[in-house]
């Protein structure tokens, strides 16, 4: 839930001047500067929104496919479908299970849970020819550092999401979503509550951290080298949320 917002108005402010990161680089560091030198003073209450690849390069998670030896699998799949075998490899490697291969595309659930293209594994905004980025390896236990890292630096508390884009079932293009979450939960859950006609609401479960998420690409852009935003007015009340919350649980999955 939210906390105190009496004009229901939320701002979705970019962060200039990220650099480009690198293995070991201190990302904290790098987003406080950037919001010093972008006068944007950090409030308790803001959710900061961070791309996950500016994440995984900070702690090295960029592949060399020269070192890549692909399985017959990837080959295969590989050279039916005008791909690179050694980037099928890397998304196979990364995959707990493969969901669908077919028409040249690759569902996978990654080792976190996620059910995505590739596996998440992307050579977009990553420089070198021969080189993909891999989502962190726990992108809750990254949001939690640089949330506590970030409080320690400003004595403010906050909360963090890190983000991917996934593409949706039954629905063109891609939206970024929430992979990584502290600081509140990633979810408002109305069950129980009456409607303003005194109904009471049995199924709504709000995905407020992909809502977050999503809005902040707005500000984002995919080509704008503007991989971390504010948002301000949401105001979720503290909270010990994480990505996983958003992951659903096998039981409840009705097209596994």
């Amino acid at each position: 839930m939210t906390g105190a917002n009496p004009t229901g108005a939320v701002s979705i402010i970019p962060v200039p001047g990220i650099p480009e990161l690198r293995a070991g680089d201190d990302l904290t560091a790098i987003i406080l500067d950037a919001c010093r030198a972008a006068d944007l003073q950090l409030q308790s209450g803001d959710v900061l929104v961070v791309t996950h690849k500016v994440v995984s390069k900070a702690e090295g998670r960029i592949v060399d496919l020269g070192g890549i030896t692909p399985s017959d699998l990837a080959t295969r799949f590989a050279h039916s479908n005008n791909k690179d075998p050694r980037q099928v490899e890397v998304v196979l490697r990364e995959s707990a299970r493969i969901v669908r291969m077919d028409r040249g595309i690759l569902i996978t659930q990654t080792h976190h849970g996620f059910v995505c293209a590739n596996a998440g594994v992307d050579a977009s905004n990553v420089p070198g020819e021969d080189t993909v980025c891999l989502l962190p390896e726990d992108p809750d236990a990254s949001a939690r550092s640089l949330r506590a890292r970030i409080r320690e630096s400003t004595g403010v508390d906050i909360a963090v999401i890190i983000t991917d884009s996934f593409g949706r079932a039954w629905r063109w293009g891609i939206t970024n979503v929430a992979i990584g979450v502290a600081g509140m939960s990633p979810i408002a859950d109305y069950r129980g509550e009456p409607d303003q006609w005194g109904r009471e609401m049995a199924a709504s479960i709000i995905a407020v951290a992909d809502e977050l998420a999503a809005a902040s690409e707005l500000v984002m852009g995919k080509t704008d080298a503007r991989p971390v935003a504010l948002i301000r007015g949401y105001n979720p009340a503290p909270a010990d949320g994480n990505g996983q919350q958003l992951v659903m649980l096998p039981a409840n999955d009705l097209f596994r």
